[in-house]
């Protein structure tokens, strides 16, 4: 059975800079016409989750997040070029996904709080476009609850390959370690975001590593 290994981007793959953050407070206030006034807490949760916080505590109620990711898609796209000028790739990153894209028995993509544009603008930036198949991915627009995500990129793996796989989810976040075991899912944790080791340990994680510096080592947690 072949592994079907889900990465989280910001904070596991890469750091973008806060060019999503900035792109997203620029199209909330260009949709509603409001000042911007609070900033949640971004880290491991989901755009519909997010933009239901963010339209409450600023009272919005004649905005859908349809028109809003609109907008904030535009936004993105016009500001795409300072994701690598102001963000980085994180350490091991690309030598791990070369290394599993050589496998036969791994198939890569993304579980991620973004929309699909917004993701996919993301790795293109770092040149990461090719290591994943984005078709079968979870995103930030399938449902507010990230382990949702989870089931439906498994859903549409399967669908798309014929076959069953051992999923396994790479995150930085509390939040990636639990949508991991909703699904049975291997957790593995990634600390080189906000969440510590000892944190991603404690929420349930499988295995945890500092970062991905190690690439044999983490080649061999994400397929042991």
């Amino acid at each position: 059975m072949r592994r079907l290994v889900m990465w989280d981007i910001d904070h596991t793959l890469l750091r973008g800079g806060d060019v999503a953050a900035r792109a997203w407070m620029a199209a909330f206030t260009e949709v509603t016409g409001l000042a911007w006034q609070a900033t949640p807490a971004f880290a491991g949760r989901t755009d519909l989750d997010i933009c239901a916080e963010v339209f409450a505590v600023h009272g919005v109620t004649g905005c859908t997040p349809e028109r809003f990711f609109d907008r904030y898609v535009e936004q993105v796209h016009a500001s795409r070029h300072l994701f690598a000028e102001r963000g980085t790739l994180l350490p091991g990153v690309r030598a791990v996904l070369d290394a599993l894209g050589t496998r036969d028995d791994v198939v890569q993509t993304l579980v991620t709080g973004n929309v699909p544009q917004v993701a996919a603008a993301k790795i293109a930036a770092f040149g990461l476009t090719g290591a994943f198949d984005a078709e079968v991915g979870g995103y930030g627009t399938d449902d507010s609850v990230r382990a949702t995500l989870v089931r439906r990129c498994r859903e549409r793996a399967e669908a798309k390959y014929g076959e069953s796989f051992r999923p396994v989810v790479i995150g930085d976040t509390a939040h990636d370690v639990s949508a991991a075991l909703a699904n049975d899912a291997l957790a593995v944790g990634v600390a080189t975001g906000g969440t510590t080791m000892a944190e991603l340990a404690h929420a349930g994680a499988h295995a945890v590593l500092a970062d991905l510096s190690d690439v044999a080592a983490t080649i061999d947690i994400i397929t042991a």
